[in-house]
């Protein structure tokens, strides 16, 4: 391919040509706009003669004296040709039955999520600060906080976080500003792997003890949480369901934890609560949980959301942002950002979190998507899930070979066990047409044989029976 193109000018003389790529032919329709020219004009502004005057503090010693292994420049039809392949190496959840699960799941979003939060409005805004947030924004953020708030059974919940791993992070620092003498965090081993290590990330420098509470049986026995906590417990973090698709003893680890004097956080799915009791419901005094289930698409795995919600008296330590409803100096309803104790906001040592804002859009999204289900679209939602569930899971069991690892109650997740080599099992299946769950041994060894398999409502029967008759033919072909 040339490394231009030439087209005639509009006056007709095939002599003539504009040369739309080359800066050294003609005329350029540059697509880069840090132009030569832009670069003459920054350093006559700042005094400068050449690009190498700004580097002429830099020692001879220290620069590098070989030109940079850079490819040859592309036009800019080659280089949507060159991007457009390396797309087609990117193999999504939609280009096999999806049955992947541990945080990021193939939901159904209804038409008018992406209909509302195409607005360009919504769409197009950055999210805003403080004077800058228009009533728009801060009215749906109003909307979002309150479904959330009546979804989880909590007082009050802000305007979201960046996603599910953070989410958890912060209930602990939140924590912390309630009970900054306390230092014991206790976390189920059950808890998501990827949100305990952002947990650790959080946490390495503060004098905080992490202590992960072993789930053998895929669930934290209340027991074994009994010989932990004590008088010193910051908070005891579990997950519901948890990473393996298990429904946890919430009730009774609460209790044990609030015997203590401790915090108890849950991290729960939002589609779950369709059946399951809301986390206010069973004493949780910080609830997060990853929105992308909410309407928003898998998208490879982020963007995403990050839910929190807390009890009243807690509400001043919450970190991010929280809007209010409240009336204007003629008396109309309006929105502010009531409570934003941010580090941009008030003096550093005040501040609760350096989280500085929130996922407005996908928070918006949520909200679109948690307003066209209603109460009983959501309940017919986490039906479905249930259903199709113990339905895959009633027909892999009894394949000679295939066992459930753990005999605990679960949702939409399960766990199965399986004979011979995982990753090539999952690669095998995969040829078959199927994303067919998630290997565990890259995060438990002692799982190496195990595979979490999540079923939405998508999932059609025809395809349950197909995974199951895939499982099938691989013990048949072993």
């Amino acid at each position: 391919m040339p490394a231009f193109y030439r087209y005639p000018l509009p006056n007709g003389r095939g002599s003539d040509f504009l040369d739309v790529a080359s800066p050294r032919r003609g005329f350029s329709l540059s697509y880069i706009l840090n132009t030569h020219a832009d670069q003459e004009a920054m350093l006559h502004t700042i005094g400068a003669r050449s690009v190498e005057d700004l580097f002429k503090n830099i020692p001879d010693g220290l620069r590098l004296k070989r030109p940079l292994r850079v490819p040859p420049a592309l036009t800019e039809i080659e280089l949507q040709q060159h991007i457009g392949e390396l797309c087609k190496r990117n193999q999504s959840a939609d280009d096999a039955v999806c049955f992947l699960g541990g945080g990021s799941y193939d939901h159904f979003i209804p038409a008018v999520v992406d209909v509302v939060a195409a607005r360009s409005e919504y769409y197009t805004a950055y999210t805003p600060y403080q004077a800058e947030a228009s009533q728009g924004s801060l009215q749906a953020f109003f909307e979002y906080q309150t479904l959330i708030a009546q979804l989880t059974g909590m007082e009050v919940a802000n305007a979201s976080l960046y996603e599910g791993g953070s989410a958890v992070a912060e209930s602990v620092l939140m924590a912390l500003a309630i009970h900054p003498d306390r230092s014991r965090v206790l976390v189920a081993e059950s808890v998501h792997p990827e949100y305990r290590r952002t947990l650790g990330t959080y946490l390495a420098n503060l004098p905080v003890q992490i202590v992960t509470l072993s789930t053998p049986e895929g669930f934290l026995d209340p027991d074994e949480l009994r010989k932990s906590v004590n008088d010193n417990t910051l908070c005891v973090i579990v997950q519901h369901p948890n990473f393996f698709g298990a429904l946890e003893e919430v009730e009774a680890i609460g209790k044990l934890c609030h015997e203590k004097g401790g915090l108890f956080v849950v991290s729960f799915d939002p589609i779950s609560l369709g059946l399951l009791k809301r986390p206010g419901q069973y004493g949780a005094d910080i609830a997060v949980a990853e929105g992308q289930c909410l309407g928003n698409p898998m998208v490879y795995g982020g963007p995403y959301l990050g839910i929190m919600a807390c009890r009243q008296e807690f509400v001043r330590k919450m970190p991010g942002r929280l809007v209010g409803q409240t009336v204007d100096r003629n008396g109309k309803r309006c929105w502010v950002l009531t409570l934003q104790t941010r580090e941009q906001h008030i003096r550093r040592e005040k501040a609760t979190s350096n989280i500085c804002t929130n996922q407005g859009l996908f928070a918006l999204r949520a909200a679109a998507y948690l307003a066209a289900l209603g109460p009983n679209g959501l309940r017919e939602t986490a039906e479905l899930c249930l259903r199709k569930a113990h339905y895959l899971s009633g027909l892999l069991k009894v394949i000679p070979g295939i066992s459930l690892r753990f005999d605990r109650p679960f949702f939409k997740e399960f766990t199965v066990q399986v004979p011979g080599d995982v990753s090539a099992w999952l690669e095998r299946l995969l040829k078959a047409g199927y994303h067919a769950g998630l290997e565990l041994g890259r995060w438990y060894p002692s799982l190496h044989d195990c595979i979490t398999i999540a079923v939405t409502e998508k999932r059609t029967r025809q395809e349950l029976d197909g995974l199951a008759s895939a499982f099938h033919a691989e013990i048949k072909g072993m």
